[in-house]
């Protein structure tokens, strides 16, 4: 698909130029960190907030713009100077500085903002911060993050984050990163957490809900969960294997990529799992006690290297998040006594044969790259180069893979190099075919 960013220049809409989600986005500037400060009231659906962006001006500025959407930004200065006009539409807040910021120059924002949140209503549904039962579930992606604070809303603009809540104290509150400090104050508790590591503005979560920690088994990594009280139990009959995903998976993709991993169960029901930098978020009926939702457990895993760590450059290359963690749900089973990954490529090839051919998986449009079959057809793409070059090279390069990007912005283009350099110019033949032709191709025979 072509970009249409020279189009949005000439009309004067503010984006970072991303053909799927043409209104998202920023130009002329990246961040480098946001210190957020958010006050919410659960009962009243009340947030104000507070935030400081540290930014490096990638041209001259003398105006820019933020994603702000369903919030009123009230006080806005950069470089600690008032700016000189703020002018707010439903999705950006444009702001004009008192002095241009010179190319090549770090330089601050802050703002204070407040409103009743929600999430935005797109063509993949809901996204954002989302009201639940009894507390708040925030799933960005691909463009709810201006739903509760203004950012750069694009995948490829990583940043630290430090981000404070305060909310009762009957809520416990999770947020990316680890926890520093927890201050209790009358009925009032404000959680700060911080990052080591940049993540997309989309990745960025808070989960507030009367939940209740609980144990895992050990793993290589720390491991937390916060669950509803009632599924205790439940819980931890589905998620016992996670250590073992853990250490399959380091061993497939190289070392997890976070110092911790946390999961959250709500005690909503929950269309799918959500993944975000570190967490993994699952409804109660994900949690029956038999295990039924294991394929999942490792699906939102398995982002951790493939999504969070590693993160699209633009949406059009969404298969390198979602095809990869499909076909870890596939190694895992291989590795735990279940159907193997060629027996899975056997059947979803199958599958997909039956299915209309008219799906570019490298680049599939705004419309279909959510679809199920690019997660499948994205699987295969895999399962056919570890079929073309055996599991030892397979392997070795997907570690080196996750080894060279880590924590960075990855495209397909990236991948097809990365995977040729290492195994020679037939592999690009070969992925090309499954990633840019709508026709399926065959499943190349095993390596012997």
């Amino acid at each position: 698909m072509k970009s249409n960013a020279p189009l949005l220049k000439a009309i004067g809409v503010a984006s970072a130029g991303d053909p799927y989600l043409p209104e998202s986005g920023n130009s002329g500037y990246h961040v480098t960190h946001y210190d957020l400060d958010v006050d919410y009231r659960v009962s009243s659906n009340r947030l104000s907030g507070a935030v400081r962006i540290a930014a490096i001006a990638d041209e001259r500025l003398e105006r820019f713009t933020l994603d702000l959407c369903g919030l009123t930004a009230s006080k806005v200065s950069v470089n600690g100077e008032r700016a000189a006009k703020v002018t707010q539409s439903p999705t950006k807040l444009t702001i004009r500085t008192a002095a241009p910021v010179e190319a090549g120059a770090g330089f601050t924002i802050a703002i204070r903002y407040a409103g009743s949140p929600s999430p935005r209503n797109t063509a993949w549904g809901d996204v954002g911060w989302e009201e639940l039962s009894e507390g708040v579930l925030v799933a960005g992606q691909p463009s709810g993050a201006p739903s509760w604070f203004p950012c750069n809303d694009h995948p490829s603009d990583k940043a630290t984050f430090r981000t404070a809540v305060t909310a009762d104290s009957s809520y416990r509150v999770i947020a990316n990163g680890r926890l520093v400090s927890r201050t209790v104050k009358s009925s009032r508790t404000r959680w700060v957490f911080e990052t080591a590591e940049p993540l997309a503005s989309y990745l960025a979560t808070v989960q507030i809900g009367h939940y209740e920690a609980a144990e895992l088994p050990p793993a290589s990594i720390p491991q937390h969960a916060f669950i509803p009280r009632d599924l205790r139990a439940d819980f931890a009959a589905d998620f016992a294997e996670q250590p073992a995903m853990i250490a399959l998976f380091e061993q497939a993709f190289g070392p997890y990529p976070f110092s911790d991993y946390t999961v959250v169960v709500t005690d909503d029901d929950l269309e799918i799992p959500l993944e975000a930098h570190g967490i993994s978020v699952f409804g109660r009926n994900h949690v029956d006690g038999h295990r039924g939702s294991n394929r999942l457990v490792a699906h939102e895993l398995a982002h951790s290297w493939f999504g969070n760590s590693l993160t699209v450059s633009a949406w059009q290359h969404i298969w390198l998040h979602e095809g990869f963690a499909c076909y870890a749900e596939w190694l895992w089973s291989e590795a735990s006594g279940g159907p193997s990954a060629h027996r899975f490529a056997e059947q979803q090839w199958g599958k997909l044969k039956t299915l209309p051919q008219d799906l570019v998986i490298g680049d599939p449009g705004p419309e279909l790259m959510f679809d199920d079959r690019l997660y499948k057809r994205g699987a295969l793409a895999l399962h056919a180069l570890r079929l073309s070059i055996g599991d030892r090279a397979f392997f070795e390069t997907l570690r080196a893979w996750t080894t060279a990007k880590r924590h960075g912005s990855v495209s397909t283009e990236e991948f097809l190099d990365h995977v040729a350099t290492r195994n020679g110019d037939p592999t690009r033949v070969l992925l090309s075919a499954w990633l840019f032709e709508t026709a399926l191709p065959p499943l190349p025979k095993p390596r012997r």
